[in-house]
C-alpha cells in the first residue's frame, strides 16, 4: 500500500499553510507586507510530530515566496532555523 500524498493547502484568506491529517492541523502563518513575506508562526500538534510536517510547511511558504518574488522576514524561529539548514533559501532572506 502506498503512501499518502502529502499536501499542504495554501489559504491566503487565513494568513497561512495548513496541513491537516487525522483531525489534526498543522500550519505555517504569515503576513505580507510592502513586498516581504513575513513568517510568524509554525505549528505541528504533538501527534504529527516527527513527520516533517514542519519542513514540509517551510518548502511551502518558502516555495511560494520565491514564485512570488517575495522578501522572506523569518520571525519564526522553526523557519530562521530551516533556512540555516537549507542555504537554497537564504538569498530570500532580506
Amino acid at each position: 500500500m502506498s503512501q499518502p500524498e502529502l499536501i499542504v493547502i495554501h489559504n491566503p484568506g487565513a494568513g497561512r499553510f495548513e496541513f491537516q491529517k487525522d483531525g489534526h492541523l498543522a500550519v505555517l502563518e504569515y503576513h505580507v507586507s510592502d513586498g516581504k513575506i513575513v513568517f510568524t508562526h509554525t505549528g505541528v500538534p504533538e501527534a504529527l510530530g516527527g513527520q516533517g510536517i514542519g519542513a514540509l510547511l517551510a518548502r511551502s511558504g518558502l516555495d511560494y515566496a520565491r514564485a512570488q518574488s517575495y522578501a522572506v522576514e523569518p520571525l519564526c524561529s522553526f523557519i530562521a532555523g530551516y533556512i540555516r539548514k537549507h542555504p537554497e533559501y537564504e538569498s530570500l532572506v532580506k
